[in-house]
Parts: C-alpha cells; sequence; structure tokens
C-alpha cells in the first residue's frame, strides 16, 4: 500500500514513493547539497493523504492503540503492508521490534512539577530505536541487507542492536570521542565499527562516501527521511498514553536536529488530521559549545564551529537537520536554552536522585527546564521532557560526581556500622 508521497523541504519539489524508493534516493534530485560541515538541503518530508485518513479513522478510534507498535496503524508510516500486516516481515520478527510502552512518569524537582517521556528503557536504551526499526523494515523490504551510519554513539548502537535482531550486517562509523559504553555495545551486538580519528561530523561524511560506493543502506540522521519519521512516533505514543491531551510545552535537547524535527511532524500531522486543536511549543535545549541550532535562530545563518560538550549525543558543529529544527521551534513559537556543561551535570544527579538514571544529553532537558523558569514567566507546569538515553550508557559522567567508595575489611566495617 503506496499512502504517501515525498516532499522537498527546500524546493517543495514533490515525488512518488515509487520514484524515491526504486532509485534509492536519499535527498532532493533538484536541489540537494551534501557538503562537508554543512547542514543538508533538500532533505526529504513524507507526506500522507490526510483528509482521506481524517474520514476513515477517528481520534478514539487511534487512542486504542497500543503505545509502541506503530505497525497497528499502518495509514500513517511509509512500509508496506498486505492485510494490516507488514510484508516480508514475519510477527515473530515483529515481536522483537516492540518499544517500552510505558513511558510517561510525573516527576517533582526542587519544586518543579513536570512529565517526562522517559525513552531509555526502549530495546537499547535509547530513543533512536524508534528511526532504527523503521529503517531497517525498510531496508528489508527493499531486498538490502546491509545497513551504515554515522553516529556519536546512540543511533550506531540502536541500529547494531535491531539490525542483530533481524539479522542484517550493520556498519557504525564514530568519532573517537564515543563514551565506551556506546562503542562495547556497538561491538557487543556485532556491528563493524570503524572509530574516526576525527569528530562525529568527519564520519558522518565519511560514511556517506562509503556507503555510497558500497551500496549500503544508510541511516545517516536527516539524510534518510525515515529517521524524521521513525522519531515523530513519540508524539503518537504521548498521545495515546496522555488519552488525546497533549502538554503545553515540549523540552527537547537538539544536536542534529532530527528529534525536534520528528516531533514536529507527528504533532503536525496530528493537527491536520483534526484530531488536537493547537500544537505544544517546542523548547530546543543545546550545550553552550555545542549551539549551532540556537546560534541559526538568532542571526539567521550557519556558520560552522567545531563543536565540545559532555553531552556527545548532541555534540554536532554542523546539525545536519538545522533548517527543518528551526522551522520546528519557530513554526510552534518556542525556544531556544543554552545550558553549561555543569548545569547539565547537576540535572543528571538529580534525576539519579529521583530514580530515572539518565545520560548527558537526556538530562540536559532538565537543565533548559531549570533555566527557562528562570527567564520566562509563563507557568511551566504542564511540560513534558524528552528522556533520550540510558546513563548507563556513558558512565564516565556518572565517575563526575561519584567517587569510588572505599574499600575495607568486613571487621572494619563491622566497627564503624555497628
Amino acid at each position: 500500500m503506496k499512502n504517501y508521497s515525498y516532499l522537498c523541504f527546500n524546493c517543495k519539489e514533490k515525488y512518488s514513493s515509487k520514484y524515491i524508493e526504486e532509485n534509492l534516493i536519499y535527498l532532493c534530485p533538484k536541489c540537494a547539497v551534501a557538503d562537508k560541515n554543512q547542514p543538508l538541503r533538500g532533505i526529504l518530508e513524507i507526506v500522507y493523504d490526510y483528509s482521506s485518513i481524517k474520514e476513515e479513522v477517528s481520534v478514539s478510534s487511534f487512542l486504542q492503540q497500543q503505545p509502541g507498535k506503530f505497525w497497528t496503524y499502518p495509514y500513517l508510516w511509509p512500509i508496506d503492508y498486505d492485510e494490516n500486516r507488514l510484508t516480508k516481515i514475519s510477527a515473530n520478527q515483529l515481536s522483537k521490534l516492540t518499544l517500552n510502552t510505558n513511558n510517561i512518569i510525573d516527576v517533582k524537582i526542587e519544586k518543579n512539577q513536570f512529565k517526562i517521556f522517559d525513552d531509555s528503557k526502549n530495546i537499547t536504551l535509547s530513543y533512536k530505536d524508534r528511526a532504527s526499526i523503521l529503517v531497517a523494515i525498510k531496508a528489508m523490504q527493499l531486498g538490502i541487507n546491509e545497513i551504515s551510519a554515522a553516529s556519536t554513539g546512540n543511533a550506531g548502537s540502536s541500529l547494531a542492536g535491531i539490525c542483530a535482531r533481524l539479522g542484517i550486517k550493520c556498519h557504525i562509523f564514530v568519532p573517537k570521542s564515543i563514551p565506551q559504553g556506546k562503542r562495547v555495545q556497538i561491538q557487543s551486538f556485532g556491528a563493524n565499527i570503524y572509530v574516526v580519528d576525527g569528530d562525529y561530523d568527519e564520519a558522518f561524511d565519511l560514511c556517506l562516501d562509503v556507503s555510497k560506493k558500497k551500496k549500503w543502506y544508510n541511516r545517516n540522521t536527516a539524510y534518510n527521511p525515515l529517521t524524521i519519521e521513525g522519531k515523530k512516533s513519540s508524539v503518537f505514543d504521548m498521545f495515546i498514553e496522555l488519552k488525546g491531551k497533549l502538554p503545553n510545552y515540549i523540552f527537547v535537547s537538539a544536536g542534529d536536529g532530527v528529534i525536534i524535527s520528528g516531533i514536529y511532524k507527528g504533532l503536525k500531522e496530528l493537527l491536520e488530521m483534526g484530531w488536537i486543536k493547537k500544537i505544544p511549543k517546542l523548547i530546543g535545549v543545546q550545550a553552550e559549545y555545542s549551539d549551532a541550532l540556537i546560534r541559526y535562530l538568532e542571526t539567521n545563518r550557519f556558520e560552522y564551529l567545531p563543536a565540545c560538550t559532555v553531552a556527545d549525543s548532541i555534540c554536532a558543529g554542523a546539525p545536519r537537520n538545522l533548517y527543518m529544527a528551526a522551522e520546528a521551534i519557530m513554526k510552534t513559537n518556542g525556544r531556544g536554552v543554552r545550558v553549561t556543561d555543569d548545569e547539565i551535570i547537576i540535572a543528571q544527579k538529580s534525576l539519579a536522585k529521583n530514580g530515572i538514571l539518565t545520560e548527558p544529553a537526556a538530562s540536559a532537558t532538565l537543565a533548559g527546564f531549570l533555566k527557562f523558569r528562570k527567564t520566562d514567566t509563563h507557568d511551566l507546569h504542564d511540560s513534558m521532557l524528552m528522556i533520550t538515553g540510558n546513563g548507563l550508557k556513558d558512565v564516565s559522567s556518572l565517575e563526575q560526581w561519584n567517587a569510588p567508595p572505599k574499600i575495607k575489611s568486613c571487621d572494619i566495617w563491622k566497627n564503624e556500622l555497628l
């Protein structure tokens, strides 16, 4: 069932799904630009027949869906179905792809009440599983059995884990700064890993060059339009879990800009179908030395600067989805918020003390929320903070505020404790 087409974000040229997919096209054939250390131009967005969906599907029936199983509503996904089942994917394989089904938690920290959407309990412990699953399914349906990706860590470990479950060969390009936990996770899943003596932006460009020549299906963020598409699924899960009521604010940590763009796309689709009346404000949180998106919002100009932050998952000097991410913030009357590495670690500690162990990029949303409160007079009690990765993926950040415990004999402990 081909109920969708591809639309260029920049030149607005529209393409059939048949043309794009049969020719394995990633960016707009008319205006694509994929220069080194630059945001991508010609990113393709997938669009559906929203008026028909609105006529055929009621919001009440959609709210009966189970979170974490996007294949149960085929009309909003760019994959092939046969009688409501994914073609070329067995029921057993689908059962291995179910995401966490209970994501939303009420939290109170420093007299601040808010909700978190916790994706640190997914298959490989990160939000990136949402994109990896969709990309892997598409590769199988296209008859491709090798997939590549550039990653600071989470996208790579996610793709490696999903490919391991489906029996697909995987190639991951990472910068030398990758946290050990994420590197080991990638290797443990059996993926081929290529550690680049450089930063993420260099790994991204190398992955593009090699994948084109090797004819690997490329999962690079934003470059493959299914990465944006997969990340919209959190909005649908949120909508289902909250029984049709969305928060007023959604705080999202931003590196390459694909998560916040995907969230915006999901919100737009709910609005297009008439299932919500307004879109929440999107607040993009960036580290102060990896703030290309916020600088672009302030100046309407991109300037490449090498990025450096303890939050490796949002460390990107050239956000590949910069322009779409900027639109997501501007169109929702949102804002960008800079936070320091110290503020990120303090937020990580606060979340951990409340039983939520996050990596720095995830705790950045709490740091952004707390800073936003100081500069904005709006009532933020109805806020959702996106938690995108588990703390065990980057133990080095936890070691910054957890000193090694003392080792003593049993007799000494008894004397001290009893």
